[in-house]
């Protein structure tokens, strides 16, 4: 599990094997989201990636800023579950939107 930072995020988003995911609640991402992100809560995000994602995929987590610890959480989680290309991204919803990078 490492950081990542807003450029890298957008430059591994290029990828198109590259999988974003919000851990915040559904209403949270229904409301907003970055554009291209799934959402799987943070209290489901180890049941649901050992079904869907293998242990070499490249996953992004992010949450809503560098306040919020689901993303950090949900990174260890995952990276406690064997998966090997786990990022953090810290900054999260608010730092991609005022960046003016699109949202859903």
């Amino acid at each position: 599990m490492s950081p990542i930072q807003l450029q890298d995020v957008k430059k591994k988003l290029e990828n198109d094997n590259t999988i974003l995911i919000e851990v915040l609640d559904e209403d949270s991402y229904k409301a907003e989201h970055i554009k291209g992100a799934i959402n799987i809560p943070l209290k489901r995000i180890g049941t649901v990636a050992k079904d869907k994602f293998n242990k070499d995929d490249e996953i992004i987590v992010y949450c809503s800023d560098y306040s919020c610890s689901a993303s950090p959480t949900a990174a260890k989680k995952l990276d406690d579950l064997g998966f090997r290309n786990v990022y953090d991204f810290e900054g999260g919803k608010k730092e991609w939107k005022d960046a003016g990078l699109p949202m859903e």
